[in-house]
């Protein structure tokens, strides 16, 4: 059985309508913010497409995401497009409600909610799943460690190259630590950085496995692609027009630092690798790919062009040589205007450029999470499990009573 897009759909996740003998297919709602959308955004709306057939996926107003969490990085537009390039994504509602309604769900005809097994809650204190929770009509995927939109701003404050280095390699920038964080009670994500532990399987979970076939047109792309934004999508988006398989090379960690200086790169390789394959404009990853694009690497993968954006300027090799010798001498380079010109460091200066509201909105955060630790405390049962299908309140006793 397929569907209209073409897709086998999984015989486990038909249910006969018994009143006109239709095969149903599974439709699952995820939704979110999404701000600097992330790996770890990703790997959920991998594990809710599996649990389905078609990911609906709602994206939160910036007005609703400034008024329950405080202002995001990226606006609505910006996110609302990052979200459709995920690969598992089939559908975006632009604007979903905070707080998720049955109503849209059945509008969208959804047969269950997806999301993390963490806790969100408005502004208030109200669990935003908590209609759905009660309806029986919501799921729980494993949150991905080592990663949130807090930490990545936590990191980019910090000024620190502790998320891709040893820590004997990089003591913190103490200035820029004082500054940002003088409280010396200060906790998690305002003064510690946390280290994404890569492995194989969840590699392999979000490679296509898809080899070119004979006749594609091989494109070949290679840079940082550090916190995996917007402008990256923008230069796949017209990458893609250029070929059939586009391949990316990652550089490691130590090249990326030495181009772009200061605490580049914010992610670590392995980071940037799971962001950009999540990418449905891209192929292949090469990780660890040279800085120079060697003639091997162009026969190796049969490279057809060689990419470069506008946007960006090419720093040349620790030689003082142009990194794009060997295509342009095979005439197989292209510069291409991706039409976008957010960078990595544009994401890096709105950070900075409003650190003190990043500040008490990652404070504010802590602060709820350790509220919701001493309820999950008290929700947790004698065997040490906890459910968290069922709704959480944090609203005091007088916030619960109508006036």
């Amino acid at each position: 059985m397929t569907s209209p897009g073409g897709k086998r759909l999984k015989k486990e996740n038909f249910v006969e309508d018994i009143g006109n003998g239709k095969d149903h297919q599974l439709r699952v709602w995820c939704d979110g913010c999404y701000d600097l959308c992330h790996y770890g955004h990703a790997n959920s709306l991998r594990q809710a497409k599996n649990m389905g057939d078609y990911l609906v996926v709602g994206v939160h107003s910036d007005e609703a995401i400034t008024k329950n969490k405080g202002p995001p990085v990226f606006n609505e537009q910006e996110r609302y497009r990052m979200v459709r390039a995920i690969k598992w994504v089939d559908e975006v509602v632009e604007g979903a409600p905070y707080v998720t309604e049955m109503e849209l769900l059945d509008k969208k005809e959804c047969d269950f909610v997806v999301h993390g097994d963490d806790i969100t809650l408005t502004e208030d204190g109200t669990d935003t799943y908590h209609i759905v929770k009660a309806a029986g009509r919501y799921k729980e995927c494993k949150r991905t460690q080592g990663i949130s939109t807090t930490e990545l701003v936590g990191r980019m404050l910090l000024m620190t190259k502790s998320h891709h280095q040893r820590d004997d390699e990089a003591p913190p920038a103490k200035q820029n630590v004082e500054d940002i964080s003088s409280d010396s009670n200060a906790k998690k994500p305002l003064t510690v950085v946390s280290r994404f532990l890569a492995t194989s399987q969840r590699i392999i979970q979000f490679s296509s496995g898809v080899e070119p076939k004979p006749g594609e047109r091989i494109v070949y792309v290679a840079g940082a692609f550090d916190l995996f934004h917007v402008g990256h999508v923008a230069f796949l988006e017209m990458a893609v027009k250029e070929g059939d398989y586009v391949i990316v090379g990652l550089h490691p960690d130590n090249v990326v630092n030495r181009y772009k200086n200061k605490n580049y790169p914010i992610m670590n390789l392995h980071e940037r690798t799971l962001s950009v394959l999540a990418c449905r404009y891209v192929s292949e990853v090469v990780m660890d790919a040279p800085y120079h694009v060697t003639a091997e690497l162009m026969d190796h993968f049969k490279v057809d062009v060689v990419l470069h954006g506008m946007q960006t300027a090419v720093a040349p090799n620790e030689d003082g040589s142009d990194p794009y010798t060997e295509p342009k001498r095979r005439g197989k380079f292209k510069l291409i205007d991706s039409g976008s010109e957010i960078t990595t460091d544009t994401i890096v200066r709105r950070i900075i450029d409003h650190r003190l509201q990043y500040h008490s909105r990652n404070a504010q955060k802590e602060n709820k999470e350790i509220r919701i630790g001493d309820m999950i405390a008290k929700m947790t049962s004698v065997d040490g499990t906890v459910d968290l299908t069922q709704a959480v309140n944090l609203k005091k006793p007088d916030e619960n009573q109508s006036v």
